[in-house]
Formats: C-alpha cells, sequence, structure tokens
C-alpha cells in the first residue's frame, strides 16, 4: 500500500466523526456537549530552567519569562450547536454572502496542485532532508519580496539540511522557480507547490469547512480570505506530513533541533508569570498529533472572517486555554523570547542605530540577549514592512549573522 493510501486509510479509521460531526451541525443537528476544562500550564521557576540540560530551554532572566514545559492536553471538549449558531451567524450564514470572484479564485484547482501529493512526498522522500519545513504563500509573486527572500534565506543558514515547501500558486510558476533558482545553486532544496485544499483538509473538520466555502455557505468576511486560508493551511499541512511551520517575516537565528511539538506563546501575564496568547506564526509538530487537530475542529467550528485573528492566535489561544492537564498529549509552551523577543508596537527600535553612547550600550545588551534565548526574531511585517535597516541596529547585526547572499541581504531588506 502507498504511503498516501495508508495515510488515508488511517485518517479515515481515526477522525471521521469528527467530520461527521460538522456535517451534523450543517443540517441543524447539535453536536455532544460536554464542560469545558481549566486551563492547563506548568511553570518552571527560573533556577530549574538553568539546571535544564535541554537546547530547547534557557535560563531566564528579567525580561524572559518562566519557561513552560511539556503539558498534556485531553481532546477538545465538543460545543453545542447554539454555542456554533451565535458565534458564526454573521459569518457562516449562506445568506448576503458577497458577491467577490477574484476573492474565491484562489481555491480553483489547476493542473499543478492536482499532483500536489505526489510531489511533496517524493521531495520529502529525500533522504538528505533532515528537517522538513513548510512556507505559505497565498499572494503574487511580486510582492514576494526581500523581507520574504531572506527568511528563507536565514532559515537555510541555520538548518543547511533542511527541505522546505512554499505552499504557493504563484510561486508554483517559472517566475517563482527563477526567484527560488539561487537556493538550488548554492546547494539547497527547496520547491515551490500549488497546493491541493481538497487533499490537504481531507478527513478533518476543515474539509466540511471547505466545501461549505467553495458552495458560497460561508461568507469570508472583511479579513483577506488568503490569510485565513493561510491560518488553516498550516494546520493542516503539519498534521498530514509532520514538521516546521514557519511565517515568511522572520529571522532565523539557530537550528531548531531540539524542538519537537512546541508552540511559541507571544505575551505572558506579568503579576502570573502564565502564558497570556499563544501565536501560530512558527509552530514545530509531529504527524497526526492530537492537538493540531483541535485546533482545526476550532477554526471550522468557530471560523470569523471579519476579525483579525479570530483564527490564528487567538485560536490557538482558545483551544489550549480551554483544556485542562491530561495525559497522552504532550506539547511545549516556548516562552517569549523564543519566537517573540519583541512586540509588535516595538518593532521599530530593532531598525534603529544607535543615537547615543547610553543607546547604543542599551542595544549591544538586547542584542546579546537575543543571541542567547532566541531560536527566531518575528519581525511583525504589517508594521515593519516600510522601515528601513540603520547601520549599527539589532536587525543590522542579525542580518548578517543569518546572511547567506550576504552582499546583497541588508540592500534588500
Amino acid at each position: 500500500m502507498s504511503e498516501e493510501k495508508k495515510n488515508r486509510s488511517s485518517d479515515d479509521e481515526a477522525h471521521s466523526p469528527a467530520v461527521q460531526r460538522l456535517k451534523q451541525t450543517d443540517s441543524g443537528n447539535s453536536p455532544e456537549n460536554d464542560a469545558g476544562g481549566t486551563q492547563a500550564k506548568t511553570i518552571l521557576p527560573s533556577s530549574s530552567a538553568k539546571r535544564s540540560s535541554s537546547s530547547l530551554l534557557y535560563a531566564v532572566k528579567e525580561e524572559q519569562p518562566p519557561v513552560i514545559r511539556k503539558t498534556h492536553l485531553p481532546l477538545l471538549k465538543k460545543l453545542e450547536s447554539t454555542d456554533i449558531i451565535v458565534r458564526n451567524s454573521s459569518t457562516n450564514t449562506p445568506r448576503r454572502v458577497p458577491k467577490r470572484g477574484s476573492a474565491f479564485n484562489i481555491l480553483r484547482p489547476g493542473n499543478l496542485s492536482r499532483r500536489f501529493s505526489v510531489r511533496v512526498t517524493e521531495f520529502f522522500g529525500n533522504p538528505s532532508c533532515k528537517f522538513r519545513f513548510f512556507m505559505t504563500w497565498i499572494s503574487s509573486l511580486e510582492s514576494f519580496g526581500g523581507r520574504e527572500f531572506f527568511t528563507v534565506e536565514s532559515m537555510f543558514k541555520s538548518h543547511p539540511n533542511a527541505c522546505l515547501v512554499i505552499v504557493s500558486d504563484s510561486l508554483d510558476s517559472r517566475g517563482g522557480k527563477q526567484l527560488l533558482s539561487p537556493f538550488g545553486e548554492k546547494g539547497f532544496r527547496v520547491i515551490a507547490v500549488s497546493p491541493d485544499f481538497d487533499y490537504i483538509f481531507k478527513n478533518t473538520m476543515g474539509e466540511v469547512w471547505f466545501d461549505r466555502l467553495k458552495k458560497r455557505k460561508i461568507n469570508p468576511g472583511e479579513i483577506s480570505l488568503g490569510q485565513n486560508l493561510s491560518n488553516l493551511l498550516r494546520l493542516a499541512l503539519l498534521y498530514k506530513f509532520g514538521g516546521i511551520y514557519i511565517d515568511t517575516d522572520f529571522v532565523v537565528l539557530k537550528s531548531f533541533s531540539g524542538l519537537r511539538n512546541a508552540i511559541g506563546a507571544q505575551t505572558i501575564d506579568l503579576e502570573t508569570r502564565n502564558w497570556s496568547r499563544l501565536n501560530n506564526a512558527v509552530m514545530i509538530f509531529d504527524k497526526h498529533h492530537p492537538l493540531l487537530l483541535k485546533f482545526i475542529e476550532e477554526f471550522a467550528l468557530t471560523f470569523n472572517g471579519n476579525k483579525w485573528g479570530h483564527n490564528g492566535p487567538y485560536l490557538v489561544s482558545r483551544v489550549v486555554s480551554r483544556i485542562n492537564g491530561s495525559p497522552g498529549f504532550n506539547f511545549t509552551i516556548l516562552p517569549p523570547p523564543a519566537f517573540y523577543p519583541v512586540d509588535w508596537s516595538r518593532i521599530p527600535s530593532f531598525f534603529k542605530g544607535p543615537r547615543d553612547k547610553p543607546h547604543s550600550k542599551w542595544l549591544a545588551g538586547k542584542l546579546r540577549h537575543i543571541r542567547n534565548q532566541s531560536f527566531a526574531v518575528h519581525l511583525w511585517n504589517r508594521h515593519s514592512s516600510d522601515l528601513k535597516i540603520q547601520k549599527g541596529s539589532i536587525m543590522d547585526s542579525l542580518v548578517s549573522d543569518s546572511c547567506v547572499f550576504c552582499n546583497s541581504s541588508v540592500s534588500s531588506l
């Protein structure tokens, strides 16, 4: 039996009831309801973190929260049909769905997308692939600029034996191959593949959600449909294949080799020292990890296309905070410095050079902390895309540390 058939058979046996629950919801029947659990967290004091020998965990100082280690999750509690109706009344109703032909064009399968499973399976089948990375790019070829290119560049600097799949229609083209060809010339393995949404979402609750979307029974809302599809795609890709997903606005600083089944906290509560928000911009998970299935279920049942972040960072935060500790669903929540050492509101400070001696000292201290504590730095592209890198800035140093094509990297950003 082929690997693809094995995967589909396994998915059918294990998860068809979940798909049936969403189908019942769509036809007016209520899924079963259980009471929600409490938030599950395990906090290590900094002294314990210092004793850890794992490359995954680091000592904490004043601006880093305690490491949040292995967290066990039970299955996500089922939702009442009344919850689904109320929370999705403005987005999932089949009435008054706007006529947005261009928004729905990205859903149409092409000849290349029909070969998605074969191409990805063959690509990852190469024994030289020590890491499986995924990115998504549901936008034009022209908009894939220097910032996105450098994310790929820095990823390969830290993971020369990685294999990267960029799920994208626009990059899976002659122009896309030309754009990515410098990586191949350096011996790095990267491929852009048009998505086969039906295959990727099959046998998850995303399958029925996507079918309803295609039939215009779901209002995509005001937020970019491509952005929300990316939120679902990353979950389904990791569930089906396993590996690492990363957004295209990062600087990768060091290898993720010590990470497994991990997600990063974006912020913490300063009083409790517990995480207050997670983020889905970087995720590392094994194939068929049950937490991914719960994320996909939450996306399908609570989709809202009008609230920024509702189907992304807020989604993963909702799911994890709803469930309490239970053996069998092991994963790790990393503290903010791992991937989000700077808040989106303060990202401009990373692009500015030293103003004076005290500022220069602050920049040097912050840079040391990032080099010690961070695997990657999220650049919050929505808030930094127009910023230029000044000489002597934190970004100037990080780009120099992480570049492959170093003569052109800074100028392209």
